[in-house]
């Protein structure tokens, strides 16, 4: 290139480069212009002068402008992470601002092999709110996968951390989402699989929409609520086609071999494209989001879930108002961050605090487990007010409470885990999201099924108080007897220091006594069947759980209903009597509610959350 094309070039560059440009380094290339334009005119090529001054003519920068400008791009840091022997160690040779050396160093130490150092590097980048879009951008470029989920898992990150989910190839214009996603579940093993997985995965794949939909005659969503009647057999709607596809995905993403085969399928681009189109579903964003949050569990999956742009989502996701969302996206991410988390999450695991990384140490878990129609969420709300009767209630509204464990104990309680667990349940088996396999709802295939999940999440590691409500009580006795006859799950009865049962039917409920009564109960389902009252199984089960819990000297309290609840348009019951809340040991306190608001405070300084509350800090007390 000439000497006088390369001033134009100069020029040109100056005159279009935005702000994010850095200033100096083109008048360094000025200079350099210029030392050669010397040695040119010793040669006699004057003209190439006057090229030179033309252009210095034309670069007249207010300099006290670009000393503000300066001063606005540095970024303050705190002087103990980054000290002067660092820049000079590191960045003696580095043509750039301070600010820029920070930034620089700080993604240096990101990648140390040092775990301290590693996430103090990652804890400043997030914790810094001055730097310009350009830096945001060279972090999202240039930090590597530790790096970019420990952002992720950063409470108040900005999002501009992560660049977006990479270009999707485009699909073949003859298939649409359903046919892909039928494709893909044609693709995964198709024999010996769970009888579960195989009667969701044949739903799915049915010849055609209207063929599905004569054969369920309405469509029973099997992973969560009933999906609405189609009006017309002759056409689903196509959201609906792909929920049923999804869920099927769900249940094969509790397979390991099968996450490998959705991977190579490429079944994490495809769930990309139909987030992304479905932004108006919570329901199917909800089930792509448990999907990668299966599929995290295997780490050799880690990579591909990051390169197809999952991290950006999940972050995003993280910062949602709604509890479910945030709290399926804090598993995903929990379980790819093997940095910081040691324990994994299975598919119904929900950690509710700490849902970020916190330099704050567990003292202790808390362990809350749902009953009959229960979930993980819901069962823990605050309680439903009548606003129109309750002004005080009105005007606190933006204070309800979606999940009181996740914001009043976390709050109160700090330095405590908070999980919360999620199993299927029915009344009848009319309702069945699987009707196959009886045996699997009963509570001794749950309490099973449920141990694994809880050994892979760390429970038994620290202290632990269980919270239940009705049959969920049952499930955590279940799970105490089992473990105390399991020399590998001797940890979760050792560290137990506390249970609270909530209205918990200790020996039987009237629930399956009138369900012959009820409509929706023709067919009364193994979870009510085991509840019987006077149940020969439950009295055993009693009597096993008092025999070593006396022994281990656990704290129990006890809360039982006064209030009878409406079940339907037609039944009034008393669905746990007193007398069947009594387990036998502990404080038995009765509290004037239903069975379902019995576990719901009204507010955070209502007794029943008060007298919760002071429980667990009692027995914790050590601890905390």
């Amino acid at each position: 290139m000439s000497v006088a094309a390369y001033c134009v070039f100069c020029y040109r560059k100056i005159g279009t480069s935005g702000p994010a440009t850095k200033k100096h380094l083109p008048w360094n290339d000025i200079r350099k212009i210029a030392k050669v334009t010397g040695s040119l005119i010793l040669g006699g090529f004057v003209f190439i002068t006057y090229e030179v001054l033309s252009l210095n003519k034309l670069l007249q920068i207010d300099t006290q402008a670009l000393h503000q400008e300066k001063l606005k791009s540095y970024v303050y840091v705190r002087t103990a992470s980054l000290s002067p022997s660092d820049y000079q160690e590191q960045f003696s040779t580095f043509d750039g601002e301070d600010h820029e050396c920070a930034l620089w160093l700080l993604l240096k130490r990101s990648q140390s092999e040092d775990k301290a150092i590693r996430l103090q590097a990652v804890q400043d980048l997030a914790s810094n709110s001055h730097w310009h879009d350009y830096q945001y951008v060279t972090v999202a470029q240039t930090c590597d996968q530790r790096t970019a989920i420990g952002l992720a898992r950063s409470k108040d990150v900005d999002l501009r951390f992560f660049l977006p989910p990479p270009p999707l190839p485009k699909i073949k214009t003859d298939y649409s989402i359903e046919d892909e996603l039928r494709l893909l579940l044609v693709s995964l093993p198709q024999t010996g699989l769970d009888p579960c997985v195989q009667y969701f995965t044949s739903l799915a794949l049915s010849e055609s929409s209207h063929t599905l939909a004569a054969q369920m005659g309405g469509l029973w969503c099997f992973g969560g609520n009933g999906l609405p009647y189609c009006e017309t057999l002759s056409k689903i709607p196509s959201e609906t086609v792909e929920l049923f596809c999804l869920q099927a995905l769900v249940q094969h993403s509790k397979i390991s071999s099968h996450c490998e085969k959705i991977e190579a399928k490429g079944g994490l681009q495809l769930l990309q494209r139909i987030y992304q189109l479905r932004k108006d579903s919570a329901k199917i964003q909800r089930n792509i989001i448990r999907i990668i949050g299966n599929m995290a569990l295997d780490e050799r999956l880690h990579s591909s879930i990051v390169r197809a742009g999952w991290v950006s989502v999940l972050a995003e996701v993280m910062k949602s108002p709604h509890i479910i969302q945030s709290s399926h996206a804090s598993r995903a991410l929990a379980n790819l961050d093997r940095d910081v988390v040691k324990e994994k999450y299975p598919d119904g695991v929900y950690v509710l605090h700490p849902q970020y990384r916190s330099s704050q140490p567990i003292r202790a878990d808390i362990l809350f487990v749902h009953g009959l129609l229960g979930a993980a969420f819901k069962t823990w709300r605050q309680q439903d007010i009548d606003r129109r009767l309750d002004r005080k209630a009105s005007e606190g509204e933006e204070d309800y409470s979606q999940c009181w464990p996740k914001t009043w104990l976390a709050s109160d309680c700090p330095s405590l885990r908070i999980i919360s667990v999620e199993y299927d349940t029915h009344l009848s088996d009319w309702k069945a999201k699987c009707p196959v396999e009886a045996h699997r709802k009963s509570i001794a295939f749950r309490s099973s099924e449920l141990l694994d999940k809880l050994k892979a999440a760390g429970i038994g590691d620290r202290p632990l108080v269980w919270v239940s409500h009705s049959m969920g009580g049952l499930l955590v006795k279940r799970m105490l007897v089992d473990a105390s006859k399991n020399p590998e799950m001797d940890k979760i009865v050792n560290n137990t220091r506390g249970i609270i049962f909530y209205s918990v039917p200790h020996h039987g409920s009237q629930l399956a006594e009138y369900s012959i009564n009820a409509r929706y109960l023709l067919f009364p389902s193994v979870e009510v069947k085991e509840l019987s009252k006077d149940s020969p199984a439950l009295k055993e089960l009693n009597d096993d759980f008092l025999s070593f819990a006396k022994d281990k000297k656990f704290s129990v309290l006890s809360f039982a209903e006064t209030l009878p609840t409406h079940i339907g348009s037609m039944l009034k019951l008393h669905v746990v009597p007193v007398e069947s809340a009594d387990i036998g040991i502990g404080d038995l306190i009765p509290v004037d509610v239903n069975h379902l608001n019995i576990c719901k405070p009204k507010k955070k300084d209502a007794f029943l959350y008060q007298r919760t509350l002071k429980f667990i800090q009692d027995v914790l007390a050590q601890e905390l």
